[in-house]
């Protein structure tokens, strides 16, 4: 959920897996920097938790995501609730309104056709508004959607926290990442309920307990690492998958896997992302205990 790289064209399937958390990825580096330079982790975990939740709580956030619509669901080109007519194409979305529509783009209102490429900014800087919305333009292996984030969501006013566990120097380890020595990819489940393609750049080891784990990981473009991963605690006193971001490896791979920063998914916040699940191998037998569990009251 910052969440989200490369947007424009998802050339590979490693871009397709950063467009949803850009802002999380941010603030979990800014904490990682904050540690290596040898500040207080109990503090900057707080931080950290300050920052997750004007993040996830801001206007548009993920909390204000209402709606994915995929084009290929609409031929005509009618989205509900939305204005225009939206129709894809092989290199772009063609949006097309009339005055009365009170659409916008770049600032300026739409009367006639426009052609919109995949949104590359924050949310709030897309192309195309309809007043307070933003109808954020999205490219996912070939296939065109329109997000719609309305700051006045019904999520995001019921937003009442993260329910997290409190920092705890047991969850915090170093790790080792060794690439592999090309990209892969594999099919996972997503949470709207269709399988896509999760790019892989390499293993995070680590040792819980005593006992070695490795987790299957994707490399960002800022060489920071993403895994999606369950464990003994998902689907009952923790959500059921969540992320973790280490921070880019040094030249030896060495880096920490903190676990106090487990952080809920997108579609822990709105129905409507489609985060992938754990790829095989990314479900750890031992209770973790750490990080965000769930959102409050849920």
């Amino acid at each position: 959920m910052s969440t989200e790289n490369a947007r424009n064209t998802q050339n590979t399937a490693s871009a397709r897996n950063t467009r949803n958390t850009r802002n999380t990825r941010n603030t979990q580096s800014a904490a990682h920097a904050g540690n290596a330079a040898g500040a207080d982790p109990v503090r900057d975990w707080r931080n950290w938790r300050e920052q997750r939740t004007e993040t996830v709580s801001a206007p548009y956030g993920p909390l204000s995501l209402t709606g994915t619509h995929w084009l290929a669901d609409h031929p005509d080109g009618s989205i509900p609730d939305i204005p225009g007519r939206w129709t894809g194409a092989p290199d772009a979305v063609v949006l097309t309104a009339r005055p009365e529509d009170g659409l916008t783009v770049d600032g300026e209102p739409l009367a006639g056709e426009v052609r919109l490429g995949a949104d590359s900014g924050p949310v709030a800087a897309a192309r195309v508004a309809h007043g307070e919305r933003r109808l954020v333009v999205i490219h996912r292996e070939g296939l065109w959607a329109v997000r719609d984030f309305d700051p006045d969501a019904a999520t995001r006013r019921a937003f009442k926290g993260i329910d997290a566990t409190a920092y705890d120097e047991r969850w915090a380890v170093p790790g080792r990442f060794t690439p592999y020595g090309e990209s892969r990819s594999v099919k996972v489940g997503n949470a709207d309920g269709k399988e896509r393609d999760l790019g892989l750049g390499g293993e995070l080891s680590f040792r819980l307990g005593g006992v070695e784990h490795t987790l299957q990981v994707s490399v960002e473009a800022d060489g920071s690492l993403w895994a999606v991963f369950a464990d003994a605690t998902s689907g009952t006193s923790s959500y059921r998958f969540r992320f973790l971001r280490p921070a880019a490896p040094d030249a030896e791979g060495r880096t920490t896997v903190d676990f106090n920063r487990a952080l809920l998914p997108p579609c822990a916040f709105a129905d409507h992302f489609i985060c992938p699940f754990p790829p095989p191998g990314n479900t750890l037998v031992t209770e973790v205990a750490a990080g965000e569990r769930h959102l409050i009251d849920h």
